[in-house]
């Protein structure tokens, strides 16, 4: 393996507290983005949080899916119903890796502006810098005909300015993480369209996750990770869709993991959900050898 996630506590910012208790930090970020959202308007709202007065009863779904990065030529190891999720933020990664494989394309790098809005779209969850990156892939479209060439068959684009609202499934999410996280040499790395250099861009920004942000597949990891989240609260039932994609070091092994769910009661009951199942789904496969 070519490539080790740096284990890394994430360093608070003027727009991020910092931590006074892990909980504590997920409140005020949920507090900031509502906030944030609220500002941004419809389209980036649509995409994180929307509000409800009252805490509906649960209607949770979750999937995992999880593929040992060591044995890249098994298939992924799925528990639950493998269907289409909302990605919330999850899909700001793709955004990303649809960015930098037209910028490969066209024999170019990013320019300054893109830059700045990556590192805020990925380690801040910025959504301004996320509609800003959506319009310039060519939204719904650029992503999908990028998706091909990555080897997403699943993953629906959103319509109009929803990026929030593409459809995906935790199998397409690894294969999306594939592309990403393959290093050369593996069996089937050559498959992905990104470059090294791509491929370590896109790494490194999940590294550095804001504070607040890093909860999720982080926790079925013992030593380093590279993640990204998406958290979304419907306005038609308040309920929570609670997503979590990356990369996790556990014993001596690297895993791809990918956990979506939908119908949360709480944006903390979720959270505590999808970390559950990653540990749960990480541990399966490294009992399987």
């Amino acid at each position: 393996m070519s490539y080790r996630p740096n284990p890394r506590p994430t360093t608070p910012t003027a727009s991020t507290p910092a931590r006074r208790g892990r909980r504590a930090a997920l409140l005020t970020g949920a507090v900031a983005a509502l906030l944030a959202a609220a500002a941004a308007g419809p389209a980036a709202a649509a995409g994180t949080t929307q509000t409800t007065a009252t805490t509906p009863p649960s209607q949770a779904h979750l999937t995992t899916a999880v593929l040992d990065l060591d044995h890249p030529d098994r298939s992924p190891q799925v528990r639950g119903k493998d269907v289409p999720y909302d990605t919330a933020s999850i899909i700001k990664v793709d955004i990303l890796a649809t960015l930098l494989l037209q910028a490969q394309d066209a024999g170019r790098g990013l320019t300054q502006q893109e830059l700045t809005w990556a590192t805020a779209m990925i380690e801040h969850s910025d959504n301004d810098a996320a509609t800003a990156l959506w319009r310039q892939i060519g939204q719904a479209a650029g992503l999908e005909a990028a998706n091909k060439r990555l080897g997403l068959s699943a993953t629906v684009g959103g319509s109009g300015g929803k990026w929030g609202l593409t459809q995906t499934t935790a199998t397409d999410q690894i294969r999306l993480l594939h592309a990403v996280f393959a290093a050369d040499g593996t069996p089937s790395s050559s498959a992905s369209a990104l470059t090294t250099t791509s491929q370590s861009y896109i790494r490194t920004l999940m590294t550095r996750i804001a504070a607040g942000q890093s909860w999720g597949v982080s926790a079925a990891s013992d030593a380093g990770w590279a993640l990204k989240n998406g958290w979304l609260q419907r306005s038609t039932t308040g309920l929570w869709d609670i997503n979590s994609v990356g990369e996790v070091t556990s014993g001596t092994h690297h895993y791809l993991v990918a956990v979506l769910s939908n119908g949360n009661a709480s944006m903390a009951g979720g959270i505590a959900a999808v970390e559950s199942a990653a540990r749960t789904a990480v541990s399966s496969v490294q009992a399987a050898g």
